[in-house]
């Protein structure tokens, strides 16, 4: 059987977008574009400039998610595609950004094709996906597909005290209206992401893209160890309070929980601590760290979080420090749609492009989605795994792969749908004539 040659993306002009929009960073090593910053809405921004020169139509929702809507031949759920522009602090060029450009360069290979496309196809850059500066993921996503309230977009606040409605309003977004106007279903058939994988399956095992079958969930906590600040000469060893020693031994307690067989695939994580007074000759009084457990299997996952946290508290009552534990976000595992997956195969199988099923243990943006329409993702290969780093990367030819099995998918799921459609929201036909009145 002879298979027709595909559209293919181009990756140089893959690579061009990923280093435009790398160039919007603070200074630093690396990429730092926070959530709800002016830089992160000027990369909304131009990636609004390179929609709109390839003819889509371009609005932003009340989170301050962007997008670019292309019409069909006929009005109906549309296929959807995106990811996030924001960043980690000092993150890497290529998480979240791979798959806007590669959103971005779909558009453009429709256009220079003169392709249509039975249905409309959306191109999303989601706001606020990182959970570095808020501790909480996905927030563009979230609410977009109605999983956040109102008070929590109060609660949520940055090392500054700044809280995530705070930020919303600062660079001109509604936090009132974006809490109560999540997506329609309606208007969606289905969205597939693309991401670079931040493992390194696809590398070690020489494959082309993986495609997900299962994302894992995440729960994040604060957790305050109040101690007693004293003289570090003047107070002897034993009797002290002292919260960084308890801290320690905290972070050594949740790293053997997830080492134990009983949690085996769990992973548990203290990313930040701060320690006050922060002086070389004063005990440590008080300690804050965050904790991120995350596992594929919900219940094992918040099983995980109370055992820690259990230990934790048993380990300050032990040394004569307080503990508290404050939520800052929890999300289950999600098992994307099999129908969904089983068109990004068809299309890596048309297109002879090698692939292999992966479990993702980061989150995503169509994680939330889901919620609203059935997902899928993609993933392309990072180099030795790393992410979140500045030393990420992505080979732009492995990205230009995924691009055009994400192309084809987007339009095998968008024939698939126009044969779902509803003939009433398809435009009506003219009559005939039958003679003359």
């Amino acid at each position: 059987m002879t298979r027709s040659v595909p559209i293919r993306a181009d990756a140089d002009r893959l690579w061009s977008t990923v280093e435009a929009m790398a160039a919007l960073s603070e200074g630093g090593a690396g990429v730092t574009r926070l959530a709800y910053t002016r830089l992160e809405r000027r990369a909304h921004e131009l990636f609004a400039e390179w929609m709109e020169e390839v003819g889509c139509a371009v609005r932003t929702d009340p989170a301050g998610n962007t997008i670019a809507s292309r019409p069909g031949r006929s009005d109906g759920p549309a296929v959807g595609t995106g990811s996030h522009l924001d960043s980690v602090y000092a993150g890497g060029r290529f998480d979240g950004i791979a798959g806007t450009v590669a959103a971005v360069e779909v558009a453009r290979m429709l256009h220079q094709a003169g392709v249509e496309t039975e249905l409309p196809l959306r191109f999303v850059a989601f706001a606020a996906e990182e959970g570095a500066r808020f501790g909480q993921a996905c927030c563009g996503s979230k609410l977009a597909a109605g999983l956040s309230t109102r008070a929590e977009l109060d609660e949520r606040r940055d090392r500054d005290g700044i809280s995530l409605a705070e930020a919303m309003a600062t660079v001109g977004l509604d936090p009132d209206l974006a809490a109560s106007a999540p997506w329609r279903p309606g208007d969606w058939s289905a969205f597939v992401e693309l991401h670079v994988e931040q493992g390194s399956v696809l590398e070690d095992s020489g494959i082309d893209v993986g495609v997900v079958d299962l994302i894992s969930g995440s729960t994040r906590l604060e957790l305050v160890v109040d101690g007693r600040a004293s003289h570090t000469g003047g107070t002897p060893m034993r009797g002290r309070a002292d919260a960084l020693a308890a801290a320690a031994e905290a972070v050594l307690a949740a790293e053997r929980l997830a080492l134990d067989a009983r949690y085996r695939g769990a992973r548990a994580t203290v990313g930040r601590l701060h320690v006050e007074p922060g002086s070389i000759t004063t005990i440590p009084g008080t300690v804050t760290f965050s904790l991120d457990v995350r596992d594929v299997d919900a219940d094992r996952q918040r099983r995980a979080v109370a055992e820690i946290v259990g230990r934790v508290r048993a380990i300050c009552l032990r040394r004569g420090v307080g503990l508290s534990a404050r939520p800052l976000a929890d999300t289950s595992a999600v098992v994307l749609p099999d129908w969904v997956r089983a068109e990004l195969t068809g299309a890596a199988d048309e297109i002879g492009v090698r692939y292999r099923v992966l479990t993702s243990g980061a989150s995503h943006d169509a994680q939330m989605i889901n919620r609203v329409t059935p997902a899928g993702m993609i993933f392309v290969p990072s180099r030795a795994g790393l992410s979140h780093v500045p030393q990420e990367w992505t080979d732009p030819a492995k990205l230009a792969v995924g691009t055009t099995l994400l192309f084809t998918s987007m339009r095998r799921l968008d024939a698939r749908a126009a044969l779902d459609a509803p003939a009433a929201r398809r435009p009506p036909t003219r009559p005939e004539p039958v003679g003359e009145p």
